[in-house]
């Protein structure tokens, strides 16, 4: 622990523990840089070149395309190729939205993820996008009598979940994530290539729900929606999961658990700030 605290203090903050000069103020100085240069690229243009940032805030060229290839590297800023201008990266949004405490989201939820529970006969999951996946942060049993076991605290996959999908088409970082991970196949069905899972999320967000009919599971069905902030941002998705037999008729997910899913997610919203929609 101290190894890596003295290394950080070293390569970053100063000289060495016994060198004389702290490097505290360049430590300032350069996030001031970087903060500056997050608030220049927020205002006017949408996208800037590294010679107008560069003279916009007083900095050599070479000193300034440092700090923004860290950006980059982060996620914060994101370069376009073709003009190489730059502009602020996804990763923006994710930050943006923290203001939405989980327990927050899941105390939303409570009541109407019960309900959803009761009326649809299945159980319930509410995830949120976390680490390249699905994390479930609620999870609702099945109302039967059935052993069933606690999965909050799961991870789920992006490109193969009900869940995951969702998330993958209203939130750009997960998106990005979905896109360069490996998608995995868990069964003859989990869709994969490229082209083919960009049309399905595509699909989910012309019908606004998204669907798992045996790509994560054999013999599993899944239906989800998504739930947005008072800002219309995603923050997590609702689902029901059951057996395919329950979940689906004649090879299709049944109308009224769709229906009742999107509702569910809408509810939740609206208790967010989302408004009608």
């Amino acid at each position: 622990m101290f190894g890596i605290a003295e290394r950080w203090y070293t390569t970053v903050g100063g000289q060495s523990k016994n060198g004389g000069t702290t490097g505290m103020a360049r430590n300032i100085q350069s996030l001031e840089r970087a903060a500056a240069m997050l608030r220049l690229l927020a205002g006017g243009e949408r996208r800037l070149g590294l010679s107008d940032i560069a003279s916009s805030l007083g900095l050599a060229k070479g000193t300034a395309h440092g700090i923004l290839r860290t950006l980059q590297q982060e996620g914060f800023v994101e370069q376009e190729p073709a003009s190489g201008r730059y502009q602020l990266g996804a990763e923006l949004l994710r930050l943006g939205t923290t203001y939405l405490d989980v327990h927050e989201l899941r105390a939303r939820a409570l009541v109407w993820t019960d309900d959803l529970a009761r009326s649809s006969g299945e159980s319930v999951y509410l995830g949120v996008f976390h680490q390249q996946g699905v994390l479930i942060v609620h999870h609702v049993f099945r109302p039967d009598d059935s052993r069933q076991v606690l999965e909050i605290g799961a991870m789920q996959p992006l490109h193969s979940t009900a869940l995951g999908k969702v998330l993958s088409a209203y939130d750009p970082v997960a998106h990005s994530e979905a896109l360069e991970a490996d998608r995995k196949a868990f069964t003859d069905r989990t869709v994969c290539e490229l082209d083919d899972f960009e049309h399905i999320l595509d699909l989910t967000r012309a019908r606004g729900y998204a669907a798992d009919v045996e790509e994560t599971w054999t013999g599993v069905a899944s239906v989800s929606a998504p739930i947005h902030d008072r800002r219309r941002m995603p923050v997590g998705a609702v689902g029901i999961t059951g057996a395919v037999e329950r979940v689906c008729q004649d090879g299709e997910l049944r109308p009224e658990l769709i229906a009742a899913v999107r509702d569910c997610a809408r509810a939740v919203s609206r208790d967010l700030g989302a408004g009608r929609f």
